[in-house]
Formats: structure tokens, sequence, C-alpha cells
């Protein structure tokens, strides 16, 4: 393990920036109509649910990642597998994040850049903050938390006072019932992307201060949520549900909608570097867990040395994943939320808490 540490408020960027991701841009709680907005407070609520297990998991190995937990509990060996099988998970979401954002920015601003180069620059970049470490990776979303903040004001304000707004557009609320409403919030928007911060466990052992890890996720996971929430509110408000349907990108179309006074339009560059954003840290993040978790399981004596070997797989992986991006979003949508993200983000961790608490039951009985 590193040295170096972060503190709660590094952390807390860290989590916000990476809660928003992708999610903040692409179609989010569509299955759920126009109440997408109220699937995704659902999905928060359940996301709430999943970190008190993986908080529990943490209180219990502090000194630990995740995948020094699946070792103590699932056993030397079927543990190790376990921990390989997370890390492999990781490095996929990871992919699928750096092609949301090669294929936003080939879509709507570098059409003639090839999707493989705006991949590795990105990853390069990536590689280069993790070969630094922790606290660099710490800092620099202490600064960027500010600028995003910013730049979504700016843009919800632009938004509010172009007259396209109507917030008539989301009645009725319940149009349909509950019903649609719990199946998008579970187990869509429960594991992504709150579920996804089950990659925080591999990070938390760095932090100076553990014991306001409760507060701090709690305020992190809350605060991006209601403007998950409030984003698709607003997109629905200004595109209607039928174009939130057929739209790829609702957050750019949304914001593209502006032009005030015909000199303030073009705003599309507010999101695209918003996702740079998000997206960057997101799948560093994910990519940081990759690599610490490699060098836990196999032991290594520095995780800097595998970080360019793994970037590069994640290239590789980023433009395999799928041969188109309709593709891409039906197996992310579809496929890897019910295959993937269930056992690995809910299954498996509620499995290790139930298992570690009949060890911890067991080893007090006998002493």
């Amino acid at each position: 393990m590193e040295k170096a540490k972060i503190s709660i408020i590094q952390l807390f960027a860290l989590m916000f920036i990476f809660e928003l991701g992708t999610a903040l841009v692409v179609s989010y709680g569509i299955p759920a109509g126009k109440d997408a907005w109220s699937a995704i407070l659902l999905g928060m609520s359940g996301g709430i649910l999943l970190f008190f297990i993986y908080y529990m998991l943490f209180r219990q190995y502090p000194e630990l990642p995740f995948t020094g937990y699946a070792r103590k509990i699932f056993g030397k060996y079927f543990g190790w597998v376990v921990g390989l099988l997370y890390c492999v998970f990781f490095l996929y979401i990871a992919a699928r994040n750096v092609r949301d954002f090669g294929e936003l920015l080939v879509s709507s601003t570098l059409s003639e850049t090839p999707l493989l180069a705006i991949n590795i620059s990105l990853v390069l970049v990536m590689c280069y903050v993790i070969y630094l470490g922790i606290e660099v990776l710490g800092r620099t979303a202490e600064v960027f938390i500010i600028i995003l903040l910013l730049f979504g004001i700016v843009g919800n304000f632009f938004v509010l006072v172009s007259g396209d707004v109507d917030f008539q557009r989301i009645r009725p609320f319940l149009e349909h019932g509950w019903k649609p409403i719990f199946t998008t919030a579970f187990p869509s928007v429960v594991s992504f992307p709150f579920g996804e911060m089950l990659v925080f466990t591999m990070l938390l052992p760095y932090l100076n201060r553990p014991d306001q890890i409760k507060k701090l996720w709690l305020s992190s996971l809350i605060s991006s949520g209601l403007i998950l929430s409030w984003t698709a509110a607003l997109n629905m408000a200004v595109l209607g549900l039928e174009a939130m349907k057929r739209s790829t990108f609702p957050t750019l179309e949304t914001i593209g909608k502006v032009n005030l006074f015909d000199f303030i339009e073009r705003l599309d560059a507010i999101v695209v570097f918003a996702l740079l954003l998000t997206v960057f840290f997101k799948a560093s993040i994910f990519l940081y867990g990759v690599v610490l978790g490699i060098a836990d399981l196999f032991k290594l004596k520095s995780h800097q040395r595998i970080i360019f070997p793994t970037g590069a797989i994640l290239v590789f992986l980023s433009m395999t994943i799928s041969s188109n991006y309709s593709e891409h979003l039906e197996e992310g949508l579809n496929f890897a939320i019910k295959y993937f993200h269930v056992p690995f983000f809910i299954i498996i961790p509620l499995s290790m808490l139930i298992i570690s608490i009949i060890q911890n039951t067991m080893k007090k009985k006998a002493n």
C-alpha cells in the first residue's frame, strides 16, 4: 500500500464526481417514463441500503481492501478467485466509461477524430495521475469539483431562463402506477451508479480519518442522487418523453436548445467538459481499484509497474467491447446490469456480510 493519505474533503470530491459519472449525460431512468426522476430517488434509497452493507464490511476489516475481505471471508483460495473476478469486473466498467466518453466526443465535437485516438489520450492521462498516487488524484478532484459545480450552475441557469422548460411535460405523476418506477429503480438505478461505489472499498484504507466515512459516503451519495434526479426532470421538461426515449445523450440535447438573444448558444461544450471530468475520475478510480487489487492478490511490492500495461488492456477493451454505440448501450442497460451488476454489487457483498457475521459469532462463542 501507498504511504500517502487522502483527506475527507478529497474523498468526498472523488465520491461525488464518481457518482455523477456518465449517468449525468446518458438516458437514465427512461423505462419509468415521466417518473424517471422519482425512480432515481427510489434507486438512491436502495443505494443507501447497499452502502450499509459495504460499510459494515469495511468496519470489520478497516486495514484491508475489498480483495482482502474476500480472502478473509471465503478462504484463501476461493476468496482469491473472487477477488480476481472483481478486478476483471472493475476493468470492464472502466472500459465502458471510456467508451461512453469517446462516443460522446465523436458524435458532438470531434467527428473527424478516430475513437481510438480519444480513448488512448484519456487512458494515458488516467494512468499518469494514478502513477503519481492516490494523494494527487484526491487533490485533483478537490480542484475540479468546484469547476464542475460552477459549470452545473451556469448550465442550469441558462436552460431555466431559455424559455424551453415546461414542467407540465413531467406530469402526471404516477401516470402508469408504481410498477415501472420500482422495476426501473431495482436493479437498474440501484446498481448504476449507486452500487458502483463498492470500488471505494479498495481506497478506504487510505483515508486519514476513517471515523468520518459514514457521513462522507452518505452525503456524497444523497447529494449526487438529488442532482441526477433533478437533471432527469429538467431534461424531461425540455425535451418531452418521446424525445428522451430517442435521445442517446439527452443532457447534451437539452443544453443545445439554449438560444438567448441569438447570442448565447452552442453551450454543448459545458456538457462535454462535465462528462470529461466525471468520466476521467470514475474510470480512474475503477482502474486504481484494478491495479490495487492485482497488487494485493499477487503480492506485488508496488502497483506502479502494472499501471500502464493495465491501461493498454483498458484501451483494447474499450474498443472491442461492442461493434457500435447502439450495441454498447444495449449491452449495458440489459445484459451487464442483470448478469454482472446484480451479482457483483448486491448478491456477493450481501453474502460476504452474512458469512462474516456468522464467522464472528462463532468465534465469540468459541472464546
